[in-house]
């Protein structure tokens, strides 16, 4: 039987454009009546509670309200903690024993787009058949059957101490004796939901920090700035000479790196460290880790030569951490720097990754340069056929499948490898090839593409 579609919710929550399409006050409404009623179904008179927390977009003071407004409508109680990161979101609603968190966020995308991410009342991201649900509600023809009566509706409060709560957690997180006094960081911020508290961690374990990406005007997060654009960092770590640079994106769920010379680390980079080093300290469960299908064959050559194996996932930290919750890995995570520590936090987290990253510099009085960069990365081509709306899958066209087949077969001859997969994200189909000759993987690359773009209907 074929699973059912999800018509708002994709690889990571819901996204989209402001005010364009499905993210705007209406549906956030109707979003948050059918969240509250799938999670406030009371068995005693006791209220339910939903946290609401976001980045510092311009059209989160929008929907902040509307979701506010949504939830209490149906009879839940909601605390608002203002800015904090998505993991941050995560950690409070299980130790706020909320019954739901929101996270209002676009993660990496520039400020005119926004989105949803949902946490349950034990912190995880929700399963696919609640997703469902919550979609069943939303497009219900009306909504008023799951109205509170008035003497039921909900009250909401802002909760003061959130960002406090959150940063004596993440230090928690490292012994007490360590400090990092001595190391020079530059934190880039990504005007977005870490702007605050991730400084604030690393100067109170005592690093010197320069800062940049910290001045959220609600239209600048990513631009310029954050994991994704980290030209700024680069510059910044050579101006001040500083032993590291923290780059976060726009809710501070992953992180890229740059050591000392201003050469990037990603995140295949960040799991080689710590794996290697976990290996050593005889604390990697079932010396393993979890990445996903974009995870560079350089990662699994050198995990391999350490006597560690790479598990593949499909794309998203959702994918991960259901893997390793499955199987009882406790590290994994993403090229793109989404690093999971299931130990610590039920989601990813930039700034824990960093910390860990410097935790590990400083106990081996290693430069960056020295400890991040263990492997070469294998050469990967990753491109796209976009799609029009409305037309249909065209991965699902035998000529399609058979020209993907044979590469596929020409590839893993020479030890290379192909991946083709929907964007979960956009009307896109992403082609990515990798292996040792360039050359091939683009010519492989682009037989695909080719095959793809001529069989659209």
């Amino acid at each position: 039987m074929t699973a059912a579609k999800r018509r708002y919710f994709g690889t990571d929550g819901i996204r989209g454009r402001t005010n364009n399409g499905k993210m705007n006050a209406v549906m956030v409404v109707k979003f948050a009546y059918a969240v509250g009623t799938v999670f406030g179904a009371k068995k005693t008179d006791e209220p339910h509670r939903a946290l609401i927390c976001k980045d510092p977009r311009l059209s989160n003071y929008m929907f902040e309200g509307a979701l506010q407004a949504g939830l209490t409508a149906v009879g839940m109680d909601v605390l608002l903690t203002g800015p904090i990161p998505t993991p941050g979101a995560a950690w409070l609603t299980e130790s706020m024993r909320a019954s739901v968190g929101v996270m209002l966020t676009a993660s990496h995308n520039p400020f005119c787009d926004n989105g949803i991410k949902l946490f349950g009342p034990d912190g995880f991201k929700l399963p696919r058949d609640q997703e469902l649900e919550i979609e069943r509600l939303m497009d219900l023809e009306t909504h008023e059957a799951l109205l509170a009566p008035p003497h039921k509706v909900g009250r909401a409060r802002r909760i003061d101490d959130a960002q406090g709560q959150y940063v004596a957690f993440m230090k928690s997180t490292l012994p007490k004796s360590l400090s990092f006094d001595g190391m020079r960081v530059v934190l880039d911020g990504a005007n977005g939901a870490g702007y605050e508290v991730a400084p604030r961690i690393l100067r109170e374990l005592d690093a010197e920090v320069f800062t940049i990406g910290t001045t959220p005007t609600g239209l600048n997060i990513n631009h310029d700035c954050g994991s994704t654009h980290p030209e700024a960092l680069v510059r910044e770590v050579r101006k001040y000479r500083a032993d590291l640079g923290i780059a976060l994106d726009g809710d501070a769920d992953r992180v890229l790196l740059v050591d000392e010379h201003g050469r990037k680390i990603n995140g295949d980079q960040v799991l080689a460290l710590i794996a290697s080093t976990w290996k050593e300290e005889g604390r990697l469960a079932k010396s393993t880790v979890v990445g996903t299908s974009m995870s560079n064959l350089g990662l699994e050559r050198f995990l391999t030569s350490q006597g560690i194996e790479l598990v593949r996932t499909e794309v998203g930290d959702q994918q991960i951490l259901k893997r390793m919750r499955d199987e009882g890995y406790n590290l994994g995570g993403e090229q793109s720097g989404h690093i999971v520590l299931p130990e610590y936090m039920k989601t990813g987290d930039g700034t824990l990754a960093a910390l860990i990253v410097m935790s590990i510099l400083k106990s081996k009085r290693l430069k960056a340069s020295e400890a991040c960069h263990l492997f070469e990365p294998v050469p990967q081509i990753l491109d796209g056929v976009q799609l029009k709306k409305g037309q249909g899958n065209p991965l699902d066209i035998e000529a399609v499948q058979q020209v993907i087949r044979e590469t596929e077969a020409t590839l893993k001859l020479n030890g290379s490898r192909l991946l083709v997969r929907p964007s979960g994200t956009e009307p896109l189909i992403r082609v990515m090839a990798e292996g040792d000759d360039s050359n091939e993987l683009y010519a492989a690359v682009h037989r695909v593409m080719d095959a793809i773009q001529s069989n659209i209907r």
